[in-house]
């Protein structure tokens, strides 16, 4: 194991921010896998459980049982950490600019799409280290025009190459849930069911330019664009939302770290007992099935339905009192669903998130994450 500093200057004339990463394994040998957490900084359940990662991985690795390569990021975001916002660590946008530190990542494809004009063929191992390649490349052509994006092309560069990526997240209030591109629903299938995730929203293109569709997305974009080449989805990237904010406990990061080995190890890359794999408890929803609930005035937020429950068509979900005029809005789910997330507050102003519902058939359309 080796850790690499990597500097984002938040202040050339007060301080210089560092990015630490962890590596285990040897390059080359193996699978790549990237995993890194928090990079929206205040989501701080990620970072327990990347905290038991790196003791794990670090005894598998002197044991020799690493048998590819892994970086581990445990603290991906240090200019967000940074932040403070009269007492409150704010970590998912960056105050300078407005900008969420997980979106408007660089895609790549485009560049690709022109770069390996006429140099892909059948062969499916060559075409993937090509790509893999070219991407790494085109990545570091990238001039970051501040020190988001500093920290952005940072991780993107960790991460452009390699086979598994898994972005370490938690919702406001959510049961476990998870992001994919639709062609890796079958590839992520066992991590859905190790962690036994109760959603799995997928989409090709979600809008906003995520971090995992940096990585993962270009493969099926340039498979689209070479019909006739051999181009698989090699990079099977997932977003995991581990519960919620204040879902910081010692069990939880123990049991979802222990789930995130046993994928690794039924991946190959770790050399570690393997469990039988439990039945996926969810199936595939198009992200385009999430009907989001939002308050139509300011008022008191009082939920009717819970976590986990089904919500039919029609039927209440929420109330929004307004303690001054008197006025009650019940908000009602337009689709069934399953309700799965939700915020964590209880006095709303008009327009504020209240809750996601995650149903069956689709409806929506553009932009598909919130911002």
């Amino acid at each position: 194991m080796h850790s690499l500093k990597h500097p984002i200057a938040v202040d050339e004339n007060v301080a210089t921010a560092q990015l630490t990463s962890f590596h285990y394994g040897s390059p080359g040998s193996g699978k790549k896998v990237y995993i890194q957490a928090a990079v929206h900084a205040d989501e701080v359940p990620a970072m327990l459980v990347a905290h038991v990662l790196r003791q794990e991985l670090e005894r598998l690795d002197a044991e020799g049982r690493v048998k590819g390569e892994v970086i581990l990021v445990p603290a991906a975001n240090p200019i967000g950490l940074s932040q403070v916002v009269h007492g409150t660590p704010f970590g998912r946008y960056d105050l300078k600019s407005g900008t969420n530190f997980n979106r408007a990542y660089k895609h790549v494809a485009d560049e690709l799409k022109k770069s390996l004009e006429g140099r892909l063929g059948s062969d499916i191992d060559a075409n993937v280290a090509l790509i893999r390649e070219e991407a790494r490349r085109h990545v570091a052509t990238w001039e970051p025009k501040d020190d988001t994006e500093t920290l952005k092309k940072t991780l993107l560069s960790l991460a452009i190459d390699a086979d598994i990526v898994l972005d370490l997240h938690c919702d406001n209030e959510a049961l476990m849930h998870m992001y994919t591109g639709t062609p890796l629903v079958e590839t992520v299938a066992p991590l859905t069911a190790l962690l036994g995730a109760r959603v799995l929203l997928v989409a090709k293109a979600s809008g906003g330019e995520a971090f995992d569709e940096a990585c993962s997305r270009l493969w099926w974009d340039l498979a689209d664009h070479f019909e006739g080449a051999a181009i698989p989805p090699a990079c099977a990237a997932v977003t995991v939302e581990l519960r919620g904010e204040n879902d910081v406990r010692y069990d939880y990061a123990r049991l979802d770290a222990a789930a995130l080995l046993q994928y690794l190890g039924h991946s190959g890359v770790l050399d570690i007992p393997l469990e039988p794999l439990p039945e996926t408890p969810c199936r595939a929803t198009p992200l385009n099935a999430v009907e989001p609930l939002s308050a139509p005035h300011a008022g008191v937020l009082v939920f009717h339905k819970r976590l986990g429950e089904l919500v039919e068509a029609g039927e209440p979900v929420a109330d929004i009192v307004n303690p001054v005029s008197g006025q009650v809005t019940t908000l009602s789910a337009e689709h069934p669903g399953l309700l799965f997330a939700s915020t964590a507050h209880r006095h709303l102003l008009r327009g504020m998130h209240v809750c996601k519902i995650a149903g069956t058939e689709s409806f929506r359309s553009g932009d598909l994450l919130s911002a």
